[in-house]
């Protein structure tokens, strides 16, 4: 069987006034890839800052999600040399 592979992801959350930022930093084995999201509050809103973590996160992890996408797609068109259609 072969060896399991553990990647890691360290979200780190920010704010200033009214925006959050979050920043998912996934570290594998062989390099790093960083995600990162911005949630803003309206003024009229009422201040809850676990909405604006929650969009931020969710942001970010789907920015990392999109590039690590679009790495699958250049690495399988490395190697068959063919395009691929992953990336939408």
């Amino acid at each position: 069987m072969p060896e399991a592979k553990t990647w890691t992801v360290e979200i780190v959350i920010d704010e200033h006034e009214r925006q959050t930022r979050a920043r998912a930093e996934l570290r594998t084995t062989d390099a790093a890839t960083v995600g990162t999201g911005l949630a803003r509050r309206n003024p009229h809103d009422e201040d809850v800052p676990a909405i604006g973590d929650e969009l931020a996160v969710a942001r970010a992890l789907a920015d990392l999600s999109h590039q690590l996408v679009e790495q699958a797609s250049a690495d399988i068109e490395a190697v068959t040399h063919r395009p691929t259609s992953l990336v939408e």
